[in-house]
Formats: structure tokens, C-alpha cells, sequence
């Protein structure tokens, strides 16, 4: 073989080498820009901006609060669906909600590092209720959370696990400007054994979750709102039915 035919081999080889580089390379630096895109996406869903972008983009508000009297549970339809038992403890629930720019009020922070505050050991769905003090029958100006929970519990809804709290806030990011929800729960100590609830909220600078008074005397507004969980019936033990049905009968 003659040293020109050589060279010009060569030099052909090494431009197709250098085109496959240049591919592999123009490839890697895309995927990179649309995974940090992809990132920064999941990590801003609490930001102000894109709860902002969110309302104008679907023109969501805030609703008043219904004021049609209930009777039972079964009056009103489910509100939203949740899941919960999604995380490994409430450390990582917490790494969730820091990674997607939820804020996190102190005392709702400090709630969530309890011992006492637990997370579900497996995936659950989760039906919630959205009502008011005046939907379930009450026709003062406040009422305490004691009076609430009590008329709620006779009316078929059931205190929602504090789990629900943080989810909702990491499941809700189209929350209006202006909306507090109130949860539901059995309250939680701090370190300085002051009862705290939970309350998602959306006051304009980014959605949120809070801690408030949960004292059993504490009142609140009749006009909030307040998220209970449906009552789960339990689905009837066919084991047992089907060794009642062998029994035989005299």
C-alpha cells in the first residue's frame, strides 16, 4: 500500500471518528439539559412563581366556604384522593417537600420530627371530606375543635392521620391563592408539649403547611375549612362467611 493511500485512509477514518464523537457528544449534553430542566421542574411545584403561572394558566380561586347543612356523611361527595404511605418515615417525607420548595412553617416542622408523628407502612388510598363548622350544623361565630370533632364523628367522617397533612401538601400544588385548610387530626406535641394540628395553605407566597393551636378549647371560625377523612367500612370476612354457610343447620 503507497503512503498517500495511507494517509488519506487514515485521516478519513479519523473524520468519521471525530463526527461519531461530536454525535455521542451533542446527545450527552441534551440529555443533561432535560434532566436538569426535568429537575428543576419537580423541585419548584411550591414556588410562588409556578403556583403563580399554575392560577393564571387554569384560573383557579378560592371557593367559599359551602354552607349547605349536612346530615350525614354520605351527603357530600369526596373532595379529593390522596395517597399515603409513600415514604419510608417522615424524615424522607420531609426530604420530599424541601425537594419540591414546599415551605414548612416551625411548629409544623417540629410536629413532623416527633417520635410520634408516623407515616403509614404501606401505600393507601386516602378519601377525603372538605366541609365547615356550618355545614355541620353550627350557628355560632367560632367553635371549638373538641365541639367540631365531636359533631364530625357523629356524622360518619373520621380525623384524618397526620400523614395526611404533608401529603396533601406535596398532592395539591393547584391550591388557590387564599385558601387555609385545616386538618382534621388528633393533635401532635412539640418538644415543649404544646398540642399542634396541621393546615395546608396557599397565602399568596407559596404553597405551605403550618402548624396551629390543637387544643381540644381552641377555636376557630365557622366559616373555615376543614379536611376529614371518609368513614372506610370494612369489607365483610368471606372466610367467616363461607364457615357460617358450611354449618349446617337443624
Amino acid at each position: 500500500m503507497s503512503i498517500p493511500k495511507s494517509i488519506t485512509r487514515c485521516t478519513a477514518v479519523n473524520r468519521r471518528n471525530r463526527s461519531t464523537a461530536c454525535h455521542y457528544l451533542v446527545v450527552l449534553i441534551l440529555s443533561v439539559c432535560i434532566l436538569q430542566l426535568a429537575s428543576s421542574t419537580a423541585q419548584t411545584q411550591c414556588a410562588a412563581r409556578d403556583v403563580l403561572e399554575r392560577q393564571l394558566k387554569f384560573k383557579t380561586r378560592a371557593s367559599e366556604a359551602p354552607q349547605r347543612l349536612i346530615k350525614s356523611e354520605r351527603d357530600i361527595a369526596t373532595w379529593k384522593s390522596i395517597t399515603i404511605g409513600t415514604f419510608a418515615g417522615s424524615l424522607k417525607l420531609r426530604n420530599a417537600m424541601d425537594s419540591m420548595r414546599c415551605s414548612v412553617g416551625s411548629q409544623a416542622g417540629e410536629i413532623l420530627a416527633r417520635p410520634s408523628f408516623i407515616t403509614a407502612s404501606q401505600k393507601t388510598d386516602m378519601e377525603l371530606a372538605l366541609v365547615s363548622p356550618t355545614q355541620l350544623g353550627f350557628t355560632s361565630d367560632r367553635v371549638t375543635l373538641a365541639d367540631l370533632y365531636s359533631r364530625a364523628r357523629k356524622l360518619g367522617f373520621e380525623l384524618a392521620p397526620a400523614e395526611v397533612g404533608p401529603q396533601l401538601r406535596i398532592q395539591y400544588f393547584d391550591q388557590p391563592v387564599g385558601e387555609f385548610l385545616i386538618i382534621g387530626m388528633e393533635a401532635i406535641m412539640t418538644w415543649s408539649g404544646d398540642p399542634i394540628i396541621l393546615n395546608v395553605a396557599n397565602g399568596g407566597a407559596g404553597l405551605i403547611l403550618i402548624g396551629q393551636d390543637g387544643r381540644a378549647e381552641a377555636e376557630i371560625p365557622a366559616t373555615s375549612r376543614i379536611v376529614f377523612a371518609r368513614s372506610r367500612k370494612l369489607a365483610p370476612n368471606t372466610n367467616l362467611i363461607d364457615q357460617a354457610a358450611a354449618v349446617p343447620r337443624e
